[in-house]
């Protein structure tokens, strides 16, 4: 796809950021909308011929609107300065993340602050089998594309129902289970790109399945 127009478009929007002015450039919105949905079609047949369990997503299924929501956040701008989308977005589990914006581009995938029910299916895999997780974010690979589990806010003391002597203490104490790669948005423009979007797929892979095997309901 022209990544170039998408992002000359996010510059013009993130210059102009009003209603008015995308009313008035609707019709450039729609191409670049068009043409991402167009790529997201393209990876989610390449990801599906590498992947024996992943779930069909239609871009047009996995796009994120570009209206930031100001019902949460009412100091943010109308319209994002990216464009979003899910992959592999089996009902109830972490799916993978692209976000292709101005300043950068994000893969990333797992559980950001998720609901209690969630989380506690999280930690009770760790309790069963944290040595498995353990292992995965171990590999010199992983840590080499992700760093570590992505920063976030942790709890002080173990989680209710957990002691503090625990051996994945340090698992069980996050809030967030996710990692992400990131780009420079020049690397969206080289031939190899897509080939960059499958290896993060590939690296993340035994993560999201060890964290959607922990909260699957079958």
């Amino acid at each position: 796809m022209d990544f170039n127009n998408l992002i000359e478009f996010l510059k013009a929007l993130n210059s102009n950021n009003s209603k008015e002015w995308m009313d008035a450039n609707r019709k450039w919105y729609k191409e670049v909308r068009s043409e991402f949905v167009e790529w997201l079609d393209h990876m989610n047949v390449t990801l599906a011929g590498i992947d024996e369990e992943y779930y069909d997503t239609p871009g047009k299924k996995g796009i994120n609107r570009i209206n930031n929501n100001l019902m949460f956040h009412p100091n943010k701008p109308i319209y994002k300065d990216h464009f979003g989308a899910g992959l592999d977005k089996r009902p109830f589990t972490g799916d993978f993340y692209v976000e292709i914006g101005i300043e950068r581009c994000i893969m990333a995938g797992g559980f950001w602050r998720p609901d209690s029910t969630t989380l506690k299916s999280i930690r009770d895999a760790i309790d069963y089998d944290g040595d498995e997780l353990q292992k995965i974010i171990d590999r010199k690979s992983f840590k080499k594309v992700f760093g570590g589990l992505y920063e976030d806010s942790k709890l002080i003391k173990a989680p209710k129902g957990f002691s503090n002597t625990h051996q994945h203490i340090e698992l069980l104490r996050n809030k967030t289970f996710a990692v992400a790669h990131e780009f420079s948005t020049n690397e969206v423009f080289m031939d190899n790109f897509d080939r960059k979007v499958i290896d993060v797929y590939r690296k993340m892979l035994p993560f999201r399945r060890y964290l959607n095997k922990a909260v699957s309901v079958a």
